[in-house]
């Protein structure tokens, strides 16, 4: 059995199904683990959607914005040009029902390594493990308070992490450093809106932040999200998985047996 992590899909089907090609991926004996962003901006949403369901037994995935923000129109209602396939379909609940059910952190172990697998990063200030139980509030939410969370998500505030944060504005904060950060503050704030890879001396990418003990040897974070880094970290256990497939880039997997890398490139 092998273990494949992928980066953002985006509705990138055809190249979801090239990649499954290239790494000769069986649903009976693989596992595909997605590093979130199924869906939203590519031509094909519904169909990653359905790949995903029918091959449900070998397949799970953590939570991505795009993802978050798909579920919010599948509740509220709303449009969006790449996801009203999926809206207006007779299968929204299944959808829906599978796509909430994912976690924002998931941990994996194989051959002594440890995996934690997530869409935007780890901030600094929190452990692995401790990212991995804020998760599992998020979980608890969204199977049991779906309705009010994903309406009361948005906003980039608070941008700064306290442990004393409760209800909304806890899960708000705690989702948009699992989903969405790049970049952080000086003062370890998050910093939204800066997307590219400029120098400033006033923010750093998460990951430069990391204290060297943050992380044991064999430990790895495995995220996606920032398409324009094409994967490039420069930190061997930290290792980025969005390269860009919807933007024209290509759509990249990680085997974690070997740490071998398999690229399709955008038709």
């Amino acid at each position: 059995m092998a273990h494949y992590v992928i980066g953002d899909v985006q509705g990138c089907f055809e190249e979801l199904l090239d990649l499954t090609k290239l790494i000769e991926f069986s649903s009976i004996n693989d596992r595909l683990i997605f590093a979130g962003d199924l869906v939203n901006r590519g031509p094909q949403s519904l169909e990653v959607l359905d790949f995903c369901l029918k091959n449900k037994n070998a397949v799970s995935g953590v939570l991505g914005n795009h993802d978050f923000y798909l579920l919010y129109l599948l509740q509220h209602g709303g449009e969006d040009s790449s996801l009203n396939k999926i809206i207006n379909s007779s299968n929204t609940e299944e959808y829906f029902n599978w796509l909430s059910a994912l976690p924002l952190v998931k941990n994996i172990e194989i051959k002594n390594n440890i995996f934690w697998i997530v869409h935007a990063g780890i901030p600094p200030f929190w452990k692995p493990s401790i990212a991995y139980q804020y998760s599992q509030e998020i979980e608890d939410q969204l199977k049991n308070n779906s309705k009010e969370l994903l309406e009361n998500i948005w906003g980039d505030h608070p941008s700064s992490w306290q442990d004393s944060y409760q209800g909304l504005e806890r899960y708000r904060c705690i989702i948009n450093h699992l989903t969405r950060m790049r970049y952080l503050n000086n003062d370890n704030s998050l910093n939204l809106k800066k997307k590219d890879l400029l120098p400033s001396k006033e923010l750093s990418p998460w990951f430069n932040l990391l204290e060297e003990d943050s992380l044991a040897p064999n430990e790895y974070i495995v995220f996606g999200h920032w398409a324009s880094l094409n994967g490039q970290t420069n930190i061997k256990n930290i290792i980025g998985l969005d390269t860009g497939c919807v933007w024209g880039g290509s759509l990249t997997a990680l085997r974690l047996e070997d740490m071998k890398i398999f690229s399709v490139q955008k038709k």
